[in-house]
């Protein structure tokens, strides 16, 4: 079975990397320059993306990672686990311009509304039942949502909100490519109540029509998730 999950999860990223921009040129990261540029974590070089390991200590297991392969905590406020396999916690995908995801859901777990401004997302289910969905941007603010079973995909646009529930009986398992090596993840309710620093109560009063005690009691919440 877990031979299975793997092979689907490679057809996944071939999908991610392939059918979303089948011209190289249009992928979200820029084209590598070099076979390959491994991420040198020694270099305090502050570049877009990262320094290079010299290519003479590269070894095979830089393009190895074993980051997919225990399922994250669910013992959470939102029962839900996301553990990335992206170029900060794997140095071989530098330039390579892809990622992925596994996605722990408990029962009735959640997945926030969140964006990743640098890539789609496209997602495998991989066991039980999510009802998945993105939002329009503005005027439209339309909202495509489905219910998807182990075995179905479903495509996030590039910088759209979107979110996973679990409403099957049991936990869930998905997994997720990117065509970015970094694709980035802003959760909606930590931009606008958890900040660093945080946003002035009055922005928020005012944009959500809020009076200060309902501002306050959202952050006290969303500070725990």
């Amino acid at each position: 079975m877990a031979g299975f999950l793997w092979m689907r999860l490679a057809i996944l990223v071939f999908v991610a990397t392939a059918a979303l921009h089948p011209q190289r040129s249009l992928a979200a990261d820029e084209d590598p320059l070099q076979d390959f540029c491994v991420k040198d974590t020694t270099q305090k070089l502050h570049v877009n993306g990262f320094p290079c390991k010299d290519p003479a200590q590269v070894q095979a297991s830089d393009f190895a990672s074993d980051s997919l392969k225990k399922p994250g905590k669910t013992s959470n406020a939102l029962g839900v686990a996301v553990t990335p396999a992206n170029v900060l916690t794997f140095g071989g995908l530098n330039t390579q311009g892809v990622s992925a995801a596994r996605i722990d859901f408990a029962p009735h777990g959640l997945n926030p509304p969140h964006v990743h401004p640098r890539a789609p997302e496209i997602l495998f289910l991989a066991k039980g039942t999510l009802l998945v969905g993105f939002v329009t941007s503005t005027p439209d603010n339309k909202l495509f949502a489905q219910t998807i079973k182990a075995g179905e995909l479903f495509i996030f646009p590039r910088g759209l909100v979107h979110f996973q529930l679990n409403v099957g009986y049991g936990a869930a398992l998905a997994f997720s490519a990117f065509n970015s090596q970094n694709p980035g993840t802003s959760q909606v309710a930590k931009v606008l109540f958890a900040s660093t620093p945080l946003i002035d109560d009055a922005v928020l009063e005012k944009a959500l029509q809020l009076d200060a005690a309902d501002v306050q009691r959202l952050r006290s919440l969303i500070s725990k998730t």
